[in-house]
């Protein structure tokens, strides 16, 4: 798979620029996976539905992604609590959310209680995704005719 250029949408496909050394940085993130990501991970490989893991895309690296829903799925521990990394996630969230991609933020204390659990609703989510489109969906039903006898 190739770099993508620029951002959004093109063509009904998301486009991204990714650079050698976020790829890089993906790949080495793959061998040294936390106990939380590696139990998610057990699970999401053999859902019917696509999962990438440690996935590249644009300055970031997502912990998973489902691309049929355009979905990422973090797995924050606690160091996401403290510093400055609650604002630098909100900045790649809106970033993500600039691609189209939707963001899942999951604490690793919940993987850790219960990884079916949490597979099970990511699952959920993923079958039906967050954001869909009216276009793709068609519009909502209507009542049925009335006649007053």
């Amino acid at each position: 798979m190739g770099r993508w250029h620029a951002a959004g949408m093109t063509e009904g496909r998301l486009v991204r620029s990714t650079s050698k050394a976020t790829v890089k940085r993906a790949r080495s993130l793959r061998q040294a996976m936390s106990l939380p990501e590696v139990l998610l991970w057990r699970l999401l490989r053999q859902a019917p539905v696509k999962f990438r893991r440690q996935h590249p895309i644009g300055p970031y690296v997502l912990d998973f992604y489902c691309p049929s829903a355009t979905l990422a799925i973090e797995v924050d521990g606690a160091a996401h609590d403290f510093g400055g990394r609650p604002q630098r996630d909100e900045v790649r969230s809106a970033w993500l959310a600039c691609q189209g991609v939707q963001v899942l933020r999951i604490a690793a204390s919940e993987v850790l209680r219960d990884p079916g659990e949490v597979g099970d609703a990511i699952l959920r989510l993923c079958e039906w995704p967050l954001h869909h489109s009216a276009a793709l969906s068609g519009p909502p039903p209507q009542p049925a005719a009335r006649e007053d006898l």
